[in-house]
């Protein structure tokens, strides 16, 4: 199949896991979703992903995201390794992992590349919003663990930039300046918008601060 761009709509499919059978875009409901895949069950990287995921719920409830973990083994293997991941990373896995044994998901969302691996998935991670539209997507090798951290900031950056018009700056982080789309010019519109003003370097560089809605 095609790869996935941005803006695409995320592929609807339905696949056991380890809370049951999910219906993908009814399980998301009104929520921005986070797809994440791993290799296999058991993988020590992977196991530490899961772990540190399950830490991040308060965050992710804050930010109205729901998360959906995927690997290619059954459901019985999943949630033994469930237990281990609790057991080793002193958490409590508090969101489902689907049990991709057909290939159907890793498939519908291009996560199997051959030439890295032709039966286990790369780490995928597909940003979706509550439209189902596919916002960001980032690809890390099975041997390089994903930053999480960086998952949140892209989350937090597409909320704020979806209320306002702006765009988010290199290392931009929650609280920091953010920049004027190039294509708002009209003087009284930029006092409507950012009444707090702004500082202009260039003209199309123009530094403000807002608050996501």
């Amino acid at each position: 199949m095609a790869t996935l761009r941005l803006g695409d709509t995320a592929p609807d499919f339905e696949q056991d896991s380890t809370i049951g059978r999910i219906r993908f875009h009814e399980w998301l409901g009104d929520s921005w979703g986070v797809l994440f895949s791993h290799p296999a069950d058991f993988t020590p990287v992977c196991t530490t992903e899961l772990g540190y995921t399950a830490k991040l719920k308060g965050e992710f409830d804050k930010r109205n995201v729901k998360v959906l973990a995927l690997s290619v083994d059954p459901v019985d293997s999943h949630e033994r390794w469930v237990n281990d991941i609790n057991e080793t990373q002193g958490c409590v896995v508090n969101f489902p992992i689907i049990a991709d044994h057909d290939r159907k998901v890793s498939e519908l969302y291009d996560m199997i590349h051959p030439n890295a691996s032709a039966t286990t998935t790369v780490r995928s991670v597909f940003i979706i919003d509550p439209q189902k539209k596919i916002r960001a997507t980032i690809t890390y090798p099975p041997s390089t663990g994903r930053n999480f951290d960086e998952i949140l900031r892209v989350i937090d950056s597409l909320q704020l930039t979806d209320s306002h018009s702006v765009a988010t700056p290199v290392n931009w982080k929650p609280g920091d300046e953010v920049i004027i789309v190039p294509s708002l010019t009209d003087p009284e519109v930029l006092k409507q918008k950012f009444p707090q003003g702004y500082r202009a370097v260039k003209p199309y560089l123009r530094y403000t601060k807002v608050e996501k809605n």
